[in-house]
């Protein structure tokens, strides 16, 4: 596990990116799993200013680690939120974009992209394989959308499954623990002060660590990057 302290959610945003262009500068194409939220749209407004001519995005998929089940035009979807921030200010063929419909009916939806996965992603020990999984951190300790009280879906047999929010009771799609804990790498955007005290308890393993599907985050076969501010980061020090 590598971890990269900065000093802004800015600074996260630009030394990420860095690192995105460093794996896709690969000569094959790289499947990546994008995440929602409040970092990853600062991430990809930096991605699309500052490397939108730089990356060849032909040689990049894109898939979702998790999505609100609304429809894609929804404020709420976080394809609309890639959509605004990065997809609609680079040049990627629409093939290259594989989004999860979060306006299907959700079991049905769950097991179409778990299809969808297995057609579209190389294998390993015949589990289909990320080159990147994005993930974030909410402040309750969840990650992609498996929450502490349903976290018994992280070791789920599929590649998806139906999670609902604990709080709204809004219904969502995500990718499971078999997925994330596959990926060639797995890096964590956390910025912020409200996820302190959590990224202290994983880290530091205190208090109810264990009942975090963050600290589960564990890949066998690639590597685990947190990029955190100094907000983030300030009950480490």
């Amino acid at each position: 596990m590598k971890l990269k302290i900065y000093d802004t959610k800015e600074q996260v945003a630009k030394e990420f990116s860095e690192y995105f262009r460093y794996l896709a500068n690969s000569d094959q194409t790289i499947h990546v799993a994008l995440s929602g939220g409040s970092t990853p749209k600062i991430i990809f407004d930096y991605l699309a200013t500052h490397f939108g001519n730089e990356i060849d995005w032909s040689k990049i998929n894109f898939y979702w680690g998790d999505e609100r089940c609304v429809a894609p035009d929804d404020s709420e979807s976080n394809y609309k939120m890639t959509v605004d921030h990065l997809l609609s200010k680079i040049e990627i063929p629409e093939e290259n974009i594989f989004r999860v419909l979060g306006e299907n009916e959700p079991k049905a939806e769950a097991v179409r992209y778990s299809q969808l996965l297995d057609t579209e992603l190389p294998k390993l020990n015949d589990i289909p394989q990320f080159d990147l999984v994005m993930l974030g951190m909410g402040d309750d300790g969840h990650t992609v959308s498996i929450f502490p009280d349903s976290i018994k879906l992280w070791d789920d047999k599929e590649n998806c499954v139906v999670a609902v929010h604990p709080d709204s009771g809004q219904k969502r799609v995500t990718i499971t623990g078999k997925i994330v804990n596959n990926a060639k790498a797995v890096a964590f955007l956390v910025t912020g002060a409200g996820k302190a005290e959590k990224v202290q308890e994983i880290f530091k393993k205190e208090k109810d660590f264990a009942s975090y599907p963050a600290n589960l985050v564990q890949p066998k076969h690639g590597e685990l990057i947190w990029f955190l501010d100094q907000d983030a980061a300030s009950g480490l020090n």
